[in-house]
């Protein structure tokens, strides 16, 4: 009598085992919560957990915690593609993820971050497999990074040219609002400076600032000594992977700022609309220098005295970190 206990425990594993596999496999084929047909957007490089909250918010599945572990474990492991797809009345997670990774979409999307140089535009687009013909690196500060609608069968060389008529659309837009304290004495210089801007913070508040020390720089005529333009020339804009060296610092071509006053001879990078509006509305201040100050922004400073105390506060944070 007292085996019948354990005997029961036993006879209860199998059944769970079952009550869990059909779960599973109901939450994985069985109808899922929307009520009616719907478009649904995967966005330009989206993870599947990215996907999985948004088709959750959307009422798409009833769990982004379950999709993901079904998928995971179900799915062929096909990744989802970026595009607008339509997604059926009661649409199961099996059918959601064949319809996200497969060739169905109704509007696809290509993504240029802020930033982006050209060369590396190129790339993206000649990854695009629905895009067709070939496609020549743009203009550097050519193109205006956004997302972008692309067709199946389109031409790379078309969806560039419209990135590029959107560059000159904005910044002639911009350049028609600027404000009276600019530097740029035209558009071109705005892109320029704008470029050099975009890749000196990553921080959105502070590209006023930057552009803000950078227009004294110009009106004083200092160098600019921006490390992005070191590395412009070596790269076309790639990330460089290691320090500068003292002879690149040193090097005399048309666009290291550490060898040369103004601006350079172009662009070393697509800026983004925020940055040319921070070239064409800087920030008012004194500041002539700045340095990092740990957080991934900048210290910034009115004087070298001032930058000394600066620099040597990011070489304590850097020799606290093990860097130096």
């Amino acid at each position: 009598m007292k085996k019948k206990p354990v005997r029961l425990a036993l006879l209860a594993l199998p059944l769970a085992a079952v009550l869990v596999v059909g779960s599973v496999l109901h939450g994985w084929y069985g109808a899922g919560p929307l009520a009616g047909d719907r478009a649904f957007v995967v966005p330009d490089g989206a993870s599947l957990p990215m996907v999985a909250t948004k088709l959750q918010k959307s009422g798409a599945i009833y769990s982004a915690r379950a999709f993901r572990f079904h998928a995971r474990l179900l799915s062929s492991g096909a990744a989802v593609k970026a595009g607008e797809f339509l997604l059926p009345k009661g649409a199961s997670e099996r059918q959601i993820v064949a319809i996200l990774s497969g060739n169905e979409a109704i509007r696809r999307f290509v993504t240029i971050p802020e930033g982006l140089p050209s060369i590396m535009v190129r790339e993206r687009l000649v990854a695009q497999p629905f895009l067709t013909g070939q496609a020549e690196a743009p203009t550097e500060g050519s193109i205006l990074p956004d997302t972008y609608d692309i067709k199946a069968g389109e031409s790379r060389a078309a969806v560039l040219a419209r990135m590029q008529a959107a560059m000159t659309r904005t910044l002639a837009d911009l350049w028609a609002k600027r404000g009276p304290d600019t530097v740029a004495k035209t558009p071109e210089e705005a892109l320029v400076l704008a470029s050099i801007v975009e890749k000196e913070t990553g921080k959105p508040s502070e590209r006023a600032m930057v552009a803000g020390l950078y227009s004294n720089r110009l009106r004083e005529h200092i160098m600019l000594q921006a490390d992005p333009t070191i590395i412009y020339p070596i790269t076309k804009g790639k990330p460089l992977g290691r320090r500068i060296r003292q002879s690149e610092i040193q090097a005399k071509n048309d666009y290291n700022t550490y060898s040369m006053t103004g601006l350079p001879k172009g662009p070393i990078t697509n800026p983004g609309r925020d940055s040319i509006e921070a070239v064409l509305h800087p920030a008012k201040t004194k500041a002539l220098y700045m340095v990092a100050d740990g957080t991934g922004g900048h210290a910034f400073a009115d004087t070298l005295a001032e930058h000394n105390r600066n620099v040597e506060h990011w070489f304590a944070i850097r020799r606290a970190r093990g860097e130096i």
